[in-house]
C-alpha cells in the first residue's frame, strides 16, 4: 500500500482509530491507545512504528532524539494520540511543529478522552493540497 496518498491512508487510519475507541472507549492511558491503533493499522495492511526518534539540526548542531512521534505510518503520515479532557493549543502547534522539521506533509491529531470522537480527530497539514 506505500503507493497511497497522504488522503488515502488518512482515509484508512480515522476508520482505525473508530475501530479502537469503538472496542476500548475513552479514558485509557494514551499508550494503551497507541499499541492498539498500531495493531488495527497493521490489520488493514499498512506499515506503522511506534516511537519514531526524530533528530534535528539546531544551528548547525545535530540534536539527537529530539522528539519522539507517536506513530509513523507508511513513512507518510504522523499519528499524535492524545488522552486528555480537553486538546489544547500546544497539542496542535506540536503536531504542526513535527510535521515542519521532518518535511512531512500530513499529521493526525487525536484525542482518544471524548464522548464525540468525530469532534476530537484533527488534521494537520504541512503542504498539502486541499482535500476534495
Amino acid at each position: 500500500m506505500s503507493m497511497l496518498t497522504e488522503d488515502q491512508i488518512s482515509y484508512h487510519i480515522r476508520g482505525a482509530i473508530f475501530d479502537v475507541y469503538n472496542k476500548l472507549g475513552p479514558g485509557l492511558l494514551e499508550s494503551v491507545y497507541e499499541k492498539a491503533l498500531a495493531i488495527e493499522i497493521k490489520k488493514i495492511g499498512l506499515s506503522v512504528i511506534a516511537q519514531v526518534p526524530v533528530d534535528i539540526l539546531y544551528d548547525g548542531v545535530q540534536i539527537d532524539n529530539a522528539f519522539r512521534m507517536d506513530l509513523l505510518i507508511e513513512d507518510k503520515v504522523i499519528i499524535e494520540i492524545k488522552s486528555v479532557d480537553a486538546l489544547a493549543d500546544v497539542h496542535h502547534k506540536q503536531l504542526i511543529t513535527y510535521l515542519k522539521l521532518t518535511g512531512l506533509k500530513l499529521g493526525i491529531l487525536v484525542n482518544f478522552n471524548t464522548t464525540d470522537l468525530n469532534k476530537s480527530i484533527i488534521r494537520k497539514v504541512n503542504g498539502l493540497p486541499p482535500q476534495n
